[in-house]
């Protein structure tokens, strides 16, 4: 897929690029980040410059994965990362982090409406996954405001530097923001 930018009325979100390298390897010095999601730790340059020369322009080029940074307008500051990745057909999973001095100012979730609507129009998604580590309130916080539904706890279902760990998972489909489906949906009936 062509790299595409998104914007809202506070943020730009476009494809990392090489000039991102500086703002995404201070990011990726907080502890949260290394702590909560999949980056290594300890976080080094090398790191942030194949992230941005070589992994998102990979997942673009190849459709195996969308990598966007969110900035304050086009040209603000790094505020966070969303990236969406394909799970298989039709699905795909969502994952974020938002710089330490950017938390609490809804711009993750204002992030993740505009990257779910955009899944659901661009990629065509039937459905969008969210995943995290069990006590990752932070990123449950962002999910549900977003409009993701809880749907449970998988065990031993995360592979985190080595070991595995239990996640929560929550699911958000086309319909949950009033768009229509890529594909027909028949949901269980309600008394099953």
């Amino acid at each position: 897929m062509e790299p595409t930018t998104l914007t809202t009325d506070r943020l730009a979100l476009r494809p990392f690029g090489p000039a991102d390298e500086d703002e995404v390897y201070a990011a990726a010095q907080d502890p949260d980040i290394q702590r909560w999601t999949m980056v290594p730790s300890p976080y080094e340059r090398e790191h942030a410059r194949s992230f941005v020369a070589e992994l998102v322009p990979e997942g673009w080029r190849e459709d195996t994965g969308y990598g966007f940074g969110v900035r304050l307008g086009p040209v603000g500051p790094l505020v966070a990362a969303v990236s969406v990745h394909v799970r298989g057909a039709g699905g795909y999973e969502i994952g974020y982090w938002t710089v330490r001095e950017h938390r609490g100012f809804g711009y993750m979730t204002e992030a993740v409406e505009a990257v779910a609507r955009w899944a659901f129009t661009a990629l065509h998604a039937a459905r969008l996954e969210w995943r995290a580590e069990v006590g990752n309130e932070g990123s449950r916080a962002v999910a549900a405001k977003a409009g993701f539904r809880f749907e449970g706890t998988l065990r031993a279902a995360l592979l985190v530097k080595g070991t595995a760990r239990d996640c929560w998972i929550g699911g958000l489909l086309p319909e949950d923001l009033g768009l229509p489906s890529a594909l027909p949906y028949l949901p269980r009936p309600a008394d099953a």
